[in-house]
Parts: structure tokens; C-alpha cells; sequence
């Protein structure tokens, strides 16, 4: 399997991950917040923060669904890598309000590192080649 075959379906699972947890937190914030790793969740009119992390979550997996299908592979490994940089900040979140270590490094923290890499890898895949340095042709004697 080809390195941008599997960086397409690393991309993809990412898509559909984040599209799906954001769509869990819009339909039904106060049973999928626990598994987000903090210790206590706002109820009452407080849970509309929790459907706005929801829609963070679609906007960052649409963003990156779009790059994938029209093919700007270049702009979907900077996506991802600055896109990383919400799952970090949701373990810095986690840790810093006394929420679940295992949450916070297991799913956060893992999640961020394997957006940052399957990045690197589009990157790498997408580089350009470096020209061939001209030679002189070589002259008849």
C-alpha cells in the first residue's frame, strides 16, 4: 500500500472520528460529556457550552473533509498539524481542571500526536522533489 494510500485513510478516519464526536456533543451533550474527561459538566443553561464544542468539532472535520476530497493535500497536512493544536489544548483543559489522566493522555493527548504525524507524513509525501542539478553535455575532442 501506496504512503499516500494510507495517509488517505489515516486523513479520513480522523474526519469521520471528529465529525462524529462533535455530532455526539450537538445531539446529546449530557450523556457524551463524561467521556470528554473532566470531573463535573455545567447543567441547566450551561450545556449550550457543551454544543458549542460539538460544532468546534464538525467546522475542524469539515475543514479537513474538504481539503481531502478536493485534493489539497499540501493545505490537509498544515490543517491537520494546526488542527492538532485543538486536541492539545482539550488535554491541557482536561489536566488542568483534576479530569481523567488516562482521558487526557489516552484520548486527547494520542489524538493530537497522531493528527501531528499522519501531517508529517502528507507533508512528506507532498514534498517536492529537488531538481536534478544541471551538467554540462559533455563536448567532442
Amino acid at each position: 500500500m501506496s504512503l499516500q494510500k494510507i495517509n488517505t485513510v489515516l486523513a479520513a478516519a480522523f474526519i469521520l472520528f471528529i465529525l462524529w464526536f462533535g455530532m455526539e456533543f450537538i445531539l446529546s451533550p449530557e450523556t457524551t460529556a463524561p467521556g470528554f474527561g473532566l470531573p463535573t459538566w455545567p447543567s441547566g443553561d450551561g450545556e449550550g457550552f457543551l454544543v458549542i464544542k460539538g460544532i468546534r468539532d464538525v467546522v475542524l472535520a469539515l475543514v479537513l473533509g474538504v481539503l481531502l476530497v478536493t485534493g489539497q493535500r499540501r493545505a490537509l497536512a498544515w490543517a491537520l498539524l494546526v488542527e492538532a493544536i485543538a486536541a492539545y489544548g482539550d488535554m491541557a483543559t482536561v489536566l488542568a481542571h483534576h479530569g481523567s489522566l488516562a482521558t487526557a493522555l489516552g484520548v486527547h493527548c494520542l489524538t493530537a500526536s497522531l493528527m501531528v504525524v499522519n501531517g508529517l507524513l502528507i507533508m512528506r509525501e507532498t514534498r517536492k522533489a529537488a531538481p536534478a542539478p544541471a551538467t554540462a553535455a559533455p563536448q567532442p575532442a
